[in-house]
């Protein structure tokens, strides 16, 4: 079996959640304020990116980040080229832990057209591709947002993101498809109406030995994308946090069943580089085993 097959498999078949440590340059000072880290203790983006690793580091090396719960991480790139305990992030993850690395691959949001955000060029893709082949990596990951249900801006949305999909299918990844639904929209419900017909009609395009797997904003009604789930062209459904707290988050989630969580901020909720080895995993375990629950 090869690695990506051995890889597919974990992922579709067995329990967990897949946790995003992909905070990049925008983010990363927000991130490292919540873990209590300010920023007048760093000077540029050298010493901010340090820090950030440590964290991650940090959390990835914890006794309780496991495989029985964790199937997988989201890298951010610079995270992927790092090292932890002398080895890449990336074949860390899967040699050591046995959980499936994935690479956020996108360089940020375009400007707002026709109420929505569609990713700004990737002329690094190819790339990034084969990068994340030679460290292991299994697939990647980019989002869009979507603000107001514009049809308009929605199938651009979606359509940005098959396309690059195509490309990381042909190069021997799986993507992750990310059109986010901002949970402030005053559309948010009808944002979701237009998102499931969009992804639907491109799925069905897709050739039947093609899959991708969907992030999508946990939705205002339960299981409104069990047609996703369902459908053959999709490896998995995965729901991203999107600004609700963890326990809003886990109690949606829990209400969508097959979809499984891919949490960022929600997972590292609590945690602080202030706190003892024993408290900060304490913290994490609690963290993880109720995203779990609510992912199963």
């Amino acid at each position: 079996m090869s690695l990506f097959e051995e890889q597919l498999t974990q992922v579709k078949s067995r329990k967990g959640f897949i946790a995003a440590l992909d905070q990049s340059g925008g983010s990363t000072p927000k991130a490292l304020k919540l873990y209590g880290v300010e920023e007048n203790q760093y000077n540029g983006e050298q010493e901010m990116f340090d820090l950030v690793h440590a964290m991650r580091t940090r959390i990835i090396k914890s006794s309780v980040f496991t495989s029985e719960r964790i199937l997988g991480v989201i890298l951010f790139e610079m995270t992927m080229d790092r090292e932890i305990d002398g080895m890449g992030s990336a074949e860390f993850l899967w040699q050591k832990k046995g959980i499936v690395p994935f690479l956020k691959v996108d360089n940020g949001l375009a400007e707002e057209v026709d109420d929505a955000q569609v990713m700004k060029p990737i002329p690094q893709l190819s790339t990034r591709i084969s990068s994340a082949l030679a460290h292991g990596v299994f697939g990647t990951k980019m989002r869009s947002v979507i603000k107001l249900a514009n049809a308009k801006g929605i199938d651009a949305v979606v359509a940005q993101q098959f396309e690059f999909g195509k490309q990381i299918l042909a190069g021997g990844l799986m993507p992750i498809i990310e059109p986010e639904v901002d949970i402030k929209s005053s559309e948010k419900a009808q944002c979701e109406e237009l998102l499931r017909a969009s992804i639907i009609r491109e799925l069905d395009k897709l050739s039947g030995d093609q899959q991708v797997m969907l992030k999508l904003t946990l939705p205002n009604e339960p299981n409104f994308y069990r047609v996703l789930v369902d459908h053959p062209r999709v490896l998995r459904v995965v729901a991203l946090s999107g600004g609700y707290s963890r326990d809003d988050a886990n109690a949606m989630l829990s209400k969508n069943d097959g979809v499984i969580a891919s949490f960022s901020r929600a997972l590292t909720e609590g945690l602080s580089a202030q706190q003892s080895d024993a408290e900060f995993d304490k913290v994490l375990d609690h963290s993880i085993e109720g995203i779990y629950q609510a992912s199963i």
